[in-house]
């Protein structure tokens, strides 16, 4: 039986002959289906700055926005599977989507997992569209109820996980909150800023600029204790509101992508996930940037589908919603 210097060593030795290899591909792509500066925008070229030179000669991110995310992953569906085209997408897409759109263009085996990338919470924030006085979410709520016209959401795209989480809350306190989707949170999070839209669902770290100079503020994050991030604002299931979710984000290759392809493609991108840099770039978006391997993202993709396809039937939960 092998020790555990032994298996280190080994295991070392499993990923030394892509350290020191040469590129043996000319051009690679990460490609996120939102538009850019939005958190999975620089994660992905963040990522793709440590690949460059060693995965692939020259590493481009490449936004499709569209489709609520969707174009993204059909542009990695139809790619040349050799490792070229990368897709770099948040759960919603995957886990969410094949219950909330009756006529999807992909299935699950359409993309191979690769690699987690991370994790993130979504919280609610109001902007300068709402009076100054509304500082909590029950302060909102009450506004939103007694300003029929103005009670609104922003998500990043229609059938995701943060236009869940509003519709939901709108569900468990009686309020009815217009959906408002956008192609992506950076347009959303401009028409908040400028008062287009009352409120906005979407990852916190692209509330975090805006909240230090004040022009916005965050009422409730999806997650299971508060982010270290955003320490003063409570949890939607602190306010009585049975809802505790977080998003991730993930590496996928074409289906049709060969074993060989995948394994070498993972073999970059873990170390390249667990550099500091990464690290400390996740504390600029409230981020927890991770990695994983193949079968662990596949495993964790299979039970969130499972436990989202139980819920939408549960809550009767359309994209047109």
């Amino acid at each position: 039986m092998l020790n555990r210097r032994q298996f280190t060593y080994l295991a070392a030795g499993a990923f030394a002959p892509f350290a020191h290899a040469q590129p043996s591909l000319d051009t690679a792509r990460i490609i996120s289906g939102f538009p850019p500066g939005g958190t999975i925008d620089v994660l992905a070229r963040r990522v793709a700055d440590k690949l460059r030179g060693n995965y692939a000669a020259n590493m481009l991110v490449e936004n499709k926005p569209g489709a609520a995310g969707q174009i993204g992953i059909l542009t990695v569906k139809d790619a040349n599977p050799d490792g070229s085209a990368m897709l770099l997408t948040p759960s919603s897409m995957l886990s969410i989507y094949p219950y909330t759109y009756p006529k999807l263009q992909y299935k699950l085996d359409d993309v191979a997992p690769v690699s987690l990338g991370g994790y993130i919470n979504h919280g609610i924030a109001v902007g300068p569209g709402v009076p100054a006085t509304v500082k909590t979410l029950k302060d909102f709520l009450a506004w939103a109820k007694a300003n029929d016209a103005k009670a609104n959401f922003g998500s990043p795209g229609a059938g995701s996980m943060p236009h869940m989480i509003g519709i939901l809350l709108g569900k468990f306190t009686g309020v009815d909150l217009k959906h408002i989707p956008y192609r992506g949170t950076v347009p959303g999070v401009q028409d908040l800023l400028g008062g287009q839209i009352s409120s906005f669902c979407g990852p916190t770290g692209d509330y975090l600029p805006h909240v230090k100079t004040g022009k916005l503020r965050v009422l409730a994050i999806s997650g299971k204790g508060r982010s270290p991030f955003l320490p003063e604002t409570p949890t939607l299931r602190e306010l009585g509101h049975p809802l505790t979710v977080r998003e991730w984000y993930g590496f996928f290759l074409p289906g049709k992508a060969s074993a060989d392809v995948a394994r070498r493609a993972a073999a970059y991108l873990q170390p390249a996930l667990a550099h500091p840099d990464l690290a400390e770039f996740g504390k600029q978006y409230a981020l927890d940037v991770q990695s994983s391997s193949a079968s662990a993202l596949a495993d964790l993709l299979k039970a969130d589908a499972e436990e989202w396809r139980r819920l939408i039937k549960q809550v009767g939960f359309t994209a047109e919603s």
